[in-house]
């Protein structure tokens, strides 16, 4: 009877296990936690960098828009440009950008907004193979909804607002805040001061009319500010010369000394010609390697003579009356491009000048109203 039992029970456990195993299946389920990137912008330049000239002041070679070839140094006045061509980046989406923009700051990483940049669209394969986009090894290729081309023009301000040693980038800025900066940084000196130095002074006594009379030399130098790398083009013009006392003068024959006068046969560029004239040295150069060229009116004049002394052409403003350029220099030797290395001066540089004074006979009277003007331009 126990036997029976045991098989019996064992049955039961047999036949109650049966519909576990034949139940409907059930399931769980997993939530992800995916986190998209927040990726910062990437801001490229590409290529097309240029600096343009300002209507305030033309120069020698560019005018009011033009590239300035002649800027070698970092300086920029109020009116001129600097323009970037520049591909901003962000894989989150170029439509997440939220500002583009030129900045300048005392420090890298960050500046003042100064100007919006333009979105431009698609620009080319040249321009996108200049911009050598890159993110690590990873070779960039065109998305138009990662990416877009901007345009973006830095026009200098006055000095009220900008003077002084500036870091200058562009900058992208999107919707979380996240930046990205153009990695070729630029540092400028804005509105640069200006000035001319001048050493010495300009005295002739008791000189004899038929006679010449030297003066002690003088310096004049570059005094723009330290730092500023301002190259100045140098030149020099003059006025006539009166008595302001009522002395009766006559020089030869009426009150007024010529800055430059013609000789006793009334004839120029003969060695009796009268007035001021000037020998100048800088570095390895002086009047004697002077090219003596003059495109305005051909009186340029620095070899009448064996000691090389130039005249000096009227004119009470710069580039008046007439241009200045190729006419006026202080130097002209050494060219290369439109302007004489010799006659350039860079900041803490100077020039020595002697004057010389070939007075007429006859010559009476003290002469003390007049002037003798040196003149730099940046370039």
């Amino acid at each position: 009877m126990r036997s029976i039992l045991t098989i019996f029970v064992l049955s039961l456990l047999v036949i109650s296990a049966v519909p576990a195993v034949l139940a409907d299946s059930v399931g769980g389920e997993v939530n992800p936690d995916i986190g998209t990137e927040d990726f910062e912008p990437l801001v490229w330049l590409c290529g097309e960098r240029v600096v343009l000239d300002g209507a305030e002041e033309p120069g020698r070679v560019s005018d009011d828009g033009d590239w300035m070839m002649e800027r070698l140094n970092n300086y920029a006045f109020e009116g001129e440009q600097i323009h970037w061509l520049t591909l901003v980046m962000d894989k989150n989406g170029i439509d997440k950008i939220l500002d583009v923009y030129g900045s300048i700051g005392s420090s890298q990483g960050g500046g003042d907004i100064e100007v919006n940049c333009q979105r431009i669209g698609w620009q080319g394969d040249d321009a996108f193979d200049a911009c050598n986009a890159r993110i690590l090894e990873e070779q960039v290729e065109w998305d138009h909804t990662l990416m877009d081309f901007y345009s973006c023009t830095l026009t200098v301000e006055t000095a009220d607002s900008m003077y002084g040693e500036y870091w200058i980038t562009v900058e992208a800025e999107d919707y979380d805040g996240l930046m990205g900066y153009m990695d070729e940084y630029e540092y400028w000196f804005l509105n640069p001061i200006i000035a001319l130095s001048i050493d010495g002074a300009l005295e002739f006594e008791d000189v004899r009319p038929g006679a010449s009379a030297y003066s002690s030399t003088l310096l004049v130098g570059n005094d723009a500010d330290a730092g500023s790398g301002v190259m100045l083009d140098m030149f020099i013009s003059g006025t006539d010369f009166y008595d302001s006392s009522s002395s009766g003068a006559m020089c030869p024959d009426t009150n007024q000394l010529q800055l430059w006068g013609p000789g006793p046969d009334g004839q120029f560029h003969t060695e009796d010609d009268t007035g001021f004239f000037y020998f100048a040295t800088h570095g390895a150069y002086s009047s004697f390697d002077d090219a003596e060229f003059d495109v305005v009116d051909g009186d340029r004049d620095c070899n009448t003579d064996g000691e090389s002394y130039c005249n000096i052409e009227y004119g009470i403003g710069f580039n008046d009356p007439d241009p200045f350029y190729d006419n006026t220099e202080i130097l002209q030797a050494m060219p290369q491009g439109p302007y004489w290395v010799a006659n350039t001066l860079s900041p803490g540089s100077e020039m020595a000048l002697t004057f010389r004074l070939d007075l007429p006979e006859p010559c009476n009277g003290d002469f003390d109203t007049g002037s003798i003007y040196f003149w730099g331009e940046a370039i």
